[in-house]
């Protein structure tokens, strides 16, 4: 494989409430992934401007915990709210992140065998991002991995606790990367 050069990174730690993003609802996952990527990108280039060749790359083992318990919970006979159904496709979030921030390569999504501890990136997702910058695909490729803690449902809050507090101690974290190759 490729070895990789770090040319910035963020993080969001537990505990730390993101920004509103409009267009999302229902959850803190996206504005999560917005958040760290934004940071991670100012970090390496200030303020959007001119297209780059970046890829977009989000790493979650659990994905939008709390937008599909939102689905679940809609779908037992209330209406379904529309941004469900567009927030609910991981890849939604980083199509913000692209027109945003001109972003013009691939954009991925994958889910780990397992969750990323607060301030990693998973091995899989490095490996990954290195297959796209070798393929020629990008010049830099952003990788972010996010995990939302696990939601609760009124079923949950009335079931007898099971002591797991969802991914990395329970809260929402993400940690992002902007990779080149070395």
């Amino acid at each position: 494989m490729n070895p990789l050069r770090t040319l910035a990174t963020a993080h969001w730690l537990p505990g730390e409430p993101p920004p509103p993003l409009p267009g999302f609802s229902a959850s803190t996952f996206n504005p999560l992934v917005a958040a760290v990527a934004e940071r991670c990108l100012a970090a390496a280039h200030g303020e959007p401007g001119e297209p780059r060749r970046t890829g977009l790359l989000l790493a979650s083992a659990g994905g939008d915990r709390a937008t599909a318990l939102a689905i679940d919970t809609a779908a037992a006979g209330r209406r379904m709210p529309p941004l469900l159904f567009f927030q609910s496709n991981p890849n939604a979030v980083l199509g913000h992140v692209a027109a945003r921030w001109a972003l013009t390569g691939p954009v991925v999504a994958i889910s780990p065998p397992e969750a990323a501890a607060p301030g990693e990136v998973p091995p899989d997702a490095l490996e990954l991002a290195a297959l796209l910058l070798a393929d020629g695909d990008a010049d830099q490729v952003l990788v972010i991995a996010a995990e939302q803690a696990e939601p609760t449902s009124p079923q949950a809050e009335q079931a007898e606790p099971t002591g797991d507090s969802g991914p990395a101690g329970g809260a929402d974290h993400a940690t992002a990367v902007l990779v080149t190759a070395a």
